[in-house]
């Protein structure tokens, strides 16, 4: 067993199948505050930032998260924490590549997945959209 904090698959099932970023950030930011100011749970608590900003109309915002989770999730193995960390770091590179030429080429806001690899990890998400999370109080994020 590898004993993935909740919050953390929390995180996961808002960012994959609720697409409430806020609610992501709310959670990982819990997780990143826990366990020390991990910076790969920074990065993937802004690339959820990132999206929330696009989804919201703030284009600067998400190129500035989006650049902020690429330099810190860079580093860390392809496959990690039980994700393909890999493919969500080439999916949000082309995403903020996409950002930089939206003037000349608009495209609307488009979810990103984190791709589950582990199987345990996998089971825990599923079993929280027969009973979700509760979920924080509602703010904004900066």
């Amino acid at each position: 067993m590898f004993g993935y904090d909740m919050l953390y698959v929390e995180f996961l099932y808002y960012f994959n199948v609720e697409r409430d970023y806020f609610e992501c950030h709310e959670v990982m930011e819990e997780l990143w505050m826990e366990e020390g100011r991990n910076p790969l749970h920074q990065g993937l608590l802004q690339v959820a930032v990132a999206l929330y900003h696009h989804r919201n109309g703030n284009v600067g915002g998400a190129i500035k998260l989006f650049d902020q989770a690429i330099e810190k999730l860079q580093f860390y193995p392809p496959q990690t924490i039980g994700i393909d960390l890999g493919k969500l770091l080439a999916d949000s590179q082309t995403y903020m590549d996409k950002l930089l030429r939206i003037e000349e080429q608009p495209f609307e806001f488009y979810d990103l997945d984190i791709v589950i690899m582990h199987s345990e990890l996998s089971a825990m998400v599923e079993e929280l959209k027969h009973f979700p999370p509760i979920r924080r109080e509602e703010g904004e994020l900066s």
